[in-house]
C-alpha cells in the first residue's frame, strides 16, 4: 500500500483534487480524480492524516474515509485560504488543505453523523418554507392594497385578508382568482411546515441532550434540536465565550495600542442558530417582568442602563449560548430558580 504522511483534498462536484505528501522534504503526489475513483484511490493508501475544507459533501466523504481507518479533519474554508500561495485552482487549494491540516493552531470542524445531517435538513427545509410563506403573504398584501383591502400585520392575519377579498363584490374576478392561488399556496406551505415541526419534535423526543437544553428559558424544541445537530462535540470550544463567538454573538474587536474598542456583534458563524437564539431571547425578554431570579435581575440591570430592547435581547442570546455550552459539557440541568415565575 502507498504511504503518505498527510493528504490535502479539494472537493468538487465532478472531480476531486488530491495533494499527497510522501515526506516532509519529498515531492507531493498530485491527482485529479473523478468522484467514482475517489474511494478507490484511498483503498490503496495506508491510514494517514487527511485534511479538507468543511464544504458541501465534506461530512459524507469524511465518514467514508474514516471507515477506511484514515484520520480525517475538516477545516473552515476561511482558515484554509491563508495557506493559498498565489492564484486559485483546485491543485492550489488541495495543497493549502495539506499545509493547513498540519498547523498546530488550526481549528477543525467536528464531523457530523448522518442522523445529525438529516435533522439539519428538516430545519433548513422548514426555514425555507417559512421564508416562502412570508413572501406569499407580503405579495398578497401588496396586491390587495392596490384595491383598498388592508389587514393588520402578522402571518395570522393572512386568512382575514383572504376572506375580505372573497367577500368584496367590487374586487375584479381576475384579482380574486389570484387570491385563490395564494390561499392554496399558503395552505400547502403551512401544512408542510406543520409536518416538519412534527418530525423535529420526534427527533427532539429521542435526544436526551435536546430535552435537557429545552429547559432553558427561550430555548424550545426547535432551537434545542438544531443546536444538538449542529454541534456534534461541544468540547472543541475551549470556553463558553468561544462557543458564543462561533455563533457571532460577541462584540467585534478593533483594538490597538492596548486600547480596547468594541463594536456590534460579529455575526460570524451559523446565521440560522444565531437567529433562533435571538428570537428565543426576545420571547424570554417579553416575560422577564413576570419572573424572578438571577437571570431576571441581570436583565433588569441591563435595561436600567437605558439599553434598547434589541440590544438586551442580543445580550441575552449571548448569555443563553454560554448557558447552552455549559450544560452540554457538564450535563447539568438548568437552575429554574434563576428565572422562575414571580
Amino acid at each position: 500500500m502507498k504511504e503518505f504522511i498527510r493528504i490535502g483534498v479539494d472537493l468538487g462536484k465532478r472531480y476531486i483534487q488530491i495533494h499527497a505528501l510522501e515526506s516532509k522534504d519529498g515531492r507531493a503526489v498530485k491527482r485529479k480524480l473523478p468522484r467514482s475513483k475517489f474511494l478507490e484511490f484511498f483503498a490503496d493508501v495506508a491510514p494517514c492524516l487527511i485534511g479538507m475544507e468543511a464544504c458541501g459533501s465534506a461530512h459524507y466523504w469524511a465518514r467514508q474515509l474514516r471507515a477506511m481507518g484514515h484520520d480525517v479533519r475538516l477545516m473552515p474554508p476561511a482558515y484554509v485560504k491563508a495557506y493559498v500561495k498565489r492564484g486559485k485552482n483546485d491543485a492550489v487549494d488541495a495543497a493549502a488543505c495539506c499545509e493547513g491540516v498540519s498547523r498546530p493552531d488550526m481549528r477543525f470542524v467536528p464531523v457530523k453523523s448522518e442522523e445529525q445531517q438529516a435533522t439539519l435538513t428538516l430545519h433548513r427545509t422548514r426555514e425555507l418554507l417559512v421564508r416562502q410563506r412570508t413572501m406569499c403573504v407580503n405579495a398578497l398584501r401588496g396586491h390587495l392594497t392596490e384595491f383598498g383591502l388592508v389587514a393588520a400585520k402578522g402571518i395570522g392575519r393572512a386568512g382575514e385578508l383572504i376572506d375580505m377579498a372573497g367577500n368584496d363584490a367590487a374586487l375584479p374576478e381576475i384579482a380574486k382568482s389570484v387570491v385563490k392561488i395564494f390561499a392554496g399556496q399558503l395552505a400547502a406551505i403551512q401544512a408542510s411546515i406543520a409536518a416538519l415541526e412534527k418530525e423535529i419534535a420526534g427527533v427532539h423526543a429521542q435526544s436526551p441532550m435536546s430535552q435537557l437544553l429545552a429547559g432553558i428559558p427561550g430555548v424550545g424544541k426547535i432551537i434545542a434540536s438544531a443546536i444538538v445537530a449542529s454541534v456534534p462535540d461541544p468540547q472543541v470550544f475551549k470556553s463558553a465565550r468561544d462557543f458564543a463567538a462561533w455563533l457571532g454573538l460577541v462584540p467585534r474587536q478593533n483594538s490597538t495600542g492596548g486600547k480596547t474598542k468594541l463594536g456590534p456583534i460579529t455575526k460570524k458563524g451559523d446565521r440560522y442558530l444565531r437567529k433562533l437564539l435571538v428570537l428565543g431571547a426576545t420571547s424570554a425578554l417579553r416575560v422577564a417582568g413576570k419572573r424572578k431570579g438571577a437571570l431576571r435581575d441581570w436583565l433588569a440591570a441591563l435595561l436600567e442602563k437605558k439599553k434598547s430592547a434589541r440590544l438586551a435581547s442580543v445580550a441575552l442570546a449571548n448569555k443563553l449560548a454560554r448557558i447552552i455550552w455549559a450544560m452540554m459539557t457538564s450535563g447539568e440541568t438548568f437552575r429554574k430558580d434563576m428565572f422562575e415565575p414571580a
